[in-house]
């Protein structure tokens, strides 16, 4: 067993983007120890590497957790598309040397963007995220998302982000209340009608993201109080105790 401090020093990660990245459910240490401290096995260590990889391929965090919390993940198949994706952003870095030392002996005379295309990999990247991603999950919201304009997907978020808002006028009371309650099984209701069917895990995962200090939690916070995005959390987890 590792802990914290000694898998910041091995991996390069700051202390607090080990603790972020459980407050998101991410990567969950192996067990506590007596004394409340994160502790982390090989495993954890297996989970670890293949998020810094999926990072250095700069995929967004929720994209992230989506691949790996999938059971049908094949950790083999993600190695081998990361190692494609690698190769292919280590060609790109090298037409980009060479062009850079081309403008340093010509000057404007070697003039050209092609070397900052990014387009090859951006699409071996989709592809291969689609083949990761394959849920059930994934499936629905692509369904439910696909053919909607920005407006109608603006008009989505600006509803989401009222229903925080009501959660943000009554968060100076108690989050197992009747109110707060109801509020809770309306969130769930939304996501499921418009983006995909959350069940109490995803809610449970969700609620974890807006409290864990993010852009989540800011963004929450500003529209509805600050507080909000804790009070929310601390909403769903009884509400999914409850639920048991």
């Amino acid at each position: 067993m590792k802990t914290v401090h000694e898998i910041s020093d091995l991996t390069g990660l700051s202390i607090r983007t080990l603790q972020y990245y459980d407050n998101i459910g991410l990567l969950k240490p192996s067990q506590y120890s007596a004394s409340g401290y994160r502790l982390y096995d090989d495993d954890s260590l297996t989970v670890l590497q293949q998020i810094m990889l999926f990072r250095e391929l700069e995929f967004p965090l929720k994209d992230i957790k989506t691949i790996i919390s999938d059971p049908d993940f094949d950790k083999n198949k993600a190695l081998e598309d990361q190692i494609e994706l690698l190769r292919l952003k280590r060609d790109h870095i090298d037409k980009l040397i060479v062009h850079a030392k081309k403008m340093l002996e010509k000057g404007e005379n070697a003039m050209s963007f092609d070397v900052y295309d990014k387009k090859k990999l951006k699409e071996y990247a989709e592809k291969a995220k689609e083949s990761w991603g394959n849920t059930a999950a994934y499936k629905e919201y692509e369904r439910k998302t696909e053919g909607r304009s920005d407006e109608e997907n603006a008009m989505l978020g600006n509803q989401l982000m009222d229903i925080f808002r009501e959660f943000g006028c009554i968060r100076s009371g108690l989050p197992e209340s009747p109110e707060a309650q109801e509020k809770v099984s309306e969130l769930k209701g939304f996501i499921t009608d418009h983006y995909y069917k959350c069940t109490d895990e995803m809610l449970k995962g969700l609620g974890q993201m807006y409290a864990a200090g993010g852009e989540f939690t800011e963004n929450i916070d500003k529209a509805a109080g600050e507080g909000t995005a804790a009070f929310v959390n601390k909403a769903i987890e009884i509400f999914v105790e409850n639920n048991r």
